[in-house]
C-alpha cells in the first residue's frame, strides 16, 4: 500500500528547523506557493520558529498586489539572510514591502544575483559542483569589484569572487547547499508525482528540488489537488516522487497575480487574437511603437517588463502578430506576452521551457535582441534598472537582467526620458512639452550598474535608447542622439535637461512621424539578418554636445 505524502500546511511548517536554507520556487506571484510561506510565517508568528532561515529566491516570490510571498516571512528574527533574483516591488504610492523594510534598515543580510546563475547555482549545489564560473555580472554591482551582490551594510560575506581560467577573467559563484525546497505545482499524486498542467510557468523547480534532495534536505510541493497513485501519466510528470518528501494542498492557489485560473497561460486553450487588448494612444506607446522598428521579422526577442512589454500589442495592431518569437525569462516562447499583474506569462506560447533552460539560451547568446528598460544611464553607458537610492519599493533587482544582456547582440530599452510628474502634448504629429519632468534619468553616476557600458563596446553589442522624444545609441565615441520628435527642440528639450553631455549625430534625424499619430502606422519589418543603414547604423558619426 502506498503510503500518502499529504499533510497540512502547519505540519509541513513545523519540518522546516531554525537556521535552514530554504529555496522557493515562484515569479512574483506566478507558480507562488503563498499557502506555505504564509504558514511558515504563521508559526513563526506563533511559536518563535523557524528563525534565522537564510531564503534563497531565484526570481521574486510574491508582490503588493494580494500574493505576499516572501512578506510573510518578513518578521524581525525570522530571516537572517535573503538571496534573490529580484524582490517584491510596488508603484510609489504603496507602502514598501516589508521585505524590502527589513534590507533598508540592515535587520537582515540581503543579496542579489542574477536570476539565471542563481538556477545555475541550485544545479551545481545537485551535483556536487563547488559552482557557477561564468561572465555573466562582470563590471555589474555583482562583481565584488563593485558591491559583489550586497544590498545593504550589514551584508559582508562574499558569495562572488573574480577568477582568472585559461587566461581570461571570470565570476565565481559558489554553489548553496539547499535544507528545504518549496516547489509548486497543480496536481500530485500519492506517491508524490507533481504536474503542472495548470502552470503558467515550470520556472526551476526541478532544479530547486534536486539542490534539496541531493543535499539530504527535504522537498515540500504546494499543489491544487491530489489524485490516486499512478494517475498521471508519466510524461507529464515535471517532478518525479524520488524527489518529493511531503505534499500541501491549497486549493484556492492563483495560477498568478489576480488571476484564479486562464487556461490559455498554461496552453491548455488558444485566445482568438482579436480578445487581446490594444496598447492605449499615449507617451508609452509611442516609444513602444519606436521600440517595434527595431525589430526585424523571424527574430526571437527577449521581453521585459515596463514600456516594452507593449511592443507586442503594438504588432497585433499593425497586422504583425507572429512577426517575431517572443522569449521571456519565465520560460515561454512564443504567442502572446501578457501585460500588467499577468507579466511573465504568455497566451498561447508555442512551448514553456523550464526557466533554467531559457537562461541557458540567453547566457549563450542564441536570441536576436532583447527589448527591456531603464531606471538610469551615465555618460559611460552604464545601466541601471535594479535599485534607486531611496527608492528600493519600486525597484526589484536585477532579475534576468544581467544574464539576459551579458551576451545580447541588441539591445532596446525603452523608457520616458525623465521621471516625474510632466504635462506633454502629442498633436498634429507633433510633441510638444508644455511642462517636464524634474528628475533626470541620464545621470553623471548611476546608482547600481546593471549593464557595463565599457562591456557592451568590448563585446561590439548594439545598444539603443528609445524615449519619447529622442532616440540615443551608446556607440564608441559615447551616448549619441540619433533621433529627434517632431516638435521638441533638441537643445531646450533634450540636451539642457540632463546633467551629463550627450554627443549628437552628424545624421541627426527626425523620428517617424507616423509614431506621433493615434492610427495605425502601416509598420513592416525588415527580415532577419538584414541590417537596415538608417536605423542601425545611424549616428555613426557624432558632434559633442552642449
Amino acid at each position: 500500500m502506498t503510503r500518502s505524502k499529504v499533510i497540512s500546511l502547519a505540519e509541513a511548517a513545523g519540518l522546516i528547523d531554525s537556521g535552514a536554507t530554504v529555496s522557493v520556487s515562484s515569479s512574483s506571484g506566478l507558480g507562488c506557493p503563498d499557502a506555505m510561506l504564509q504558514a511558515i510565517g504563521e508559526r513563526f508568528a506563533e511559536r518563535g520558529e523557524p528563525r534565522d532561515l537564510t531564503m534563497i529566491h531565484p526570481i521574486a516570490a510574491g508582490d503588493m498586489y494580494g500574493i505576499a510571498g516572501i512578506d510573510h516571512l518578513a518578521r524581525p528574527g525570522q530571516i537572517k539572510r535573503i538571496v534573490a533574483g529580484s524582490y517584491p516591488s510596488g508603484p510609489s504610492s504603496m507602502e514598501s514591502p516589508r521585505i524590502w523594510q527589513l534590507v533598508d534598515s540592515d535587520a537582515i543580510e540581503a543579496y542579489n544575483l542574477p536570476s539565471g546563475v542563481m538556477f545555475q547555482m541550485h544545479a551545481d549545489a545537485a551535483a556536487g559542483r563547488p559552482g557557477v564560473l561564468t561572465r555573466v555580472g562582470l563590471d555589474t554591482f555583482v562583481d565584488p569589484r563593485r558591491q559583489g551582490g550586497r544590498m545593504n551594510a550589514v551584508t559582508r560575506e562574499p558569495l562572488v569572487e573574480v577568477v582568472e581560467f585559461a587566461g581570461e577573467e571570470w565570476l565565481f559563484y559558489r554553489a548553496i547547499p539547499i535544507d528545504v525546497a518549496i516547489v509548486r505545482g497543480t496536481t500530485a499524486d500519492e506517491e508524490g508525482n507533481i504536474s503542472f498542467e495548470h502552470e503558467g510557468a515550470y520556472l526551476g523547480a526541478l532544479d530547486q528540488a534536486l539542490a534539496a534532495r541531493n543535499n539530504g534536505g527535504i522537498v515540500i510541493a504546494q499543489v491544487a489537488r491530489v489524485t490516486a497513485a499512478g494517475s498521471i501519466p508519466p510524461q507529464q510528470v515535471r517532478i518525479p516522487s524520488t524527489l518529493v518528501d511531503w505534499v500541501v494542498v491549497a486549493l484556492d492557489q492563483m495560477q498568478t497575480t489576480q488571476t484564479g485560473y486562464d487556461p490559455a497561460i498554461s496552453g491548455e486553450i488558444r485566445r482568438p487574437p482579436g480578445e487581446f487588448e490594444i496598447a492605449e494612444w499615449g507617451l508609452e506607446k509611442i516609444v513602444a511603437r519606436r521600440a517595434a522598428m527595431e525589430l526585424r521579422s523571424g527574430e526571437a526577442v527577449n521581453l521585459g517588463f515596463g514600456i516594452s512589454a507593449l511592443v507586442p500589442r503594438v504588432l497585433l495592431e499593425e497586422g504583425l502578430d507572429g512577426a517575431v518569437t517572443w522569449v521571456i525569462e519565465q520560460g515561454a516562447v512564443g504567442g502572446m506576452p501578457l501585460l500588467g499583474f499577468q507579466f511573465g506569462c504568455a497566451a498561447n506560447a508555442q512551448a514553456i521551457m523550464p526557466s533554467p533552460a531559457q537562461f541557458t539560451y540567453f547566457q549563450g547568446g542564441g536570441f536576436d535582441r532583447c527589448l527591456l528598460s531603464f531606471l538610469q544611464i551615465d555618460p559611460e553607458g552604464n545601466v541601471n534598472v535594479s535599485r534607486l537610492r531611496g527608492k528600493p519599493h519600486v525597484t526589484a533587482g536585477a532579475g534576468g537582467f544581467i544574464d539576459i544582456t551579458t551576451s545580447a547582440r541588441n539591445i532596446v530599452l525603452s523608457g520616458m526620458y525623465a521621471a516625474g510628474r510632466q504635462r506633454i502634448e502629442v498633436r498634429d504629429g507633433t510633441l510638444r512639452i508644455e511642462e517636464d519632468a524634474k528628475v533626470a534619468k541620464f545621470v553623471p553616476e548611476v546608482d547600481h550598474v546593471t549593464l557595463s557600458g565599457r562591456m557592451a563596446r568590448e563585446r561590439g553589442q548594439q545598444v539603443t535608447i528609445v524615449t519619447e522624444r529622442c532616440v540615443i545609441r551608446l556607440l564608441d565615441a559615447g551616448l549619441t542622439v540619433t533621433e529627434i520628435a517632431p516638435g521638441v527642440d533638441l537643445e531646450r528639450d533634450v540636451l539642457a535637461r540632463v546633467p551629463i553631455s550627450l554627443r549628437v549625430s552628424d545624421d541627426l534625424r527626425e523620428m517617424d512621424g507616423r509614431l506621433f499619430r493615434p492610427e495605425p502606422m502601416g509598420l513592416a519589418l525588415e527580415p532577419r539578418g538584414e541590417r537596415a543603414r538608417r536605423g542601425e547604423l545611424a549616428g555613426k558619426g557624432a558632434t559633442g554636445g552642449r
